[in-house]
């Protein structure tokens, strides 16, 4: 019996546990069944990408096939860890979207600069969190095709 393929992961890149379990709650009512993994700060996020720190030695923690990243966090911010993506080798095809309440259009710019591949202001109530989320699911895992990106490369 051949075995069905996984969905591919999701890497959340949130400090804010309200936003994440908002997040989380979305991803179900917009039917999103990836699995899904938390960072609660870029520094976090790097750590998991890379296999370093906590994540040292865990097979668990596989590149993701999207990140979506908050921009204000404390330590390593969004625009850091977008930059530290970007420039290394084994992470800079996985796609990155900047979820974030930011519509300062010098983030948005910034974003775009250093690699983002959207930029999506976070809906103020939950029902248009479910839509921006269904909206995400619909292009990123319905329409786009996203590079190969094999676990622990």
């Amino acid at each position: 019996m051949q075995r069905a393929p996984s969905l591919p992961g999701i890497l959340l890149v949130e400090d804010n546990i309200d936003d994440y379990e908002a997040a989380v709650r979305s991803f179900k009512e917009a039917h999103l069944d990836n699995p899904v993994y938390w960072c609660k700060s870029g520094k976090d996020a790097m750590d998991y990408l890379k296999h370093e720190g906590k994540y040292t030695g865990d097979s668990a923690s596989s590149k993701p096939a999207l990140i979506l990243l908050d921009l204000n966090m404390p330590g390593i911010d969004g625009r850091k860890a977008l930059t530290l993506i970007k420039q290394d080798k084994s992470l800079k095809k996985i796609p990155v979207v900047i979820l974030t309440t930011s519509a300062d259009e010098r983030d948005i710019e910034q974003c775009y600069e250093l690699g983002a591949s959207t930029y999506i202001q976070k809906p103020v109530n939950f029902d248009g969190l479910v839509d921006a989320i269904s909206r995400i699911k619909d292009y990123w895992f319905d329409m786009a095709l996203l590079p190969r990106i094999l676990n622990n490369e």
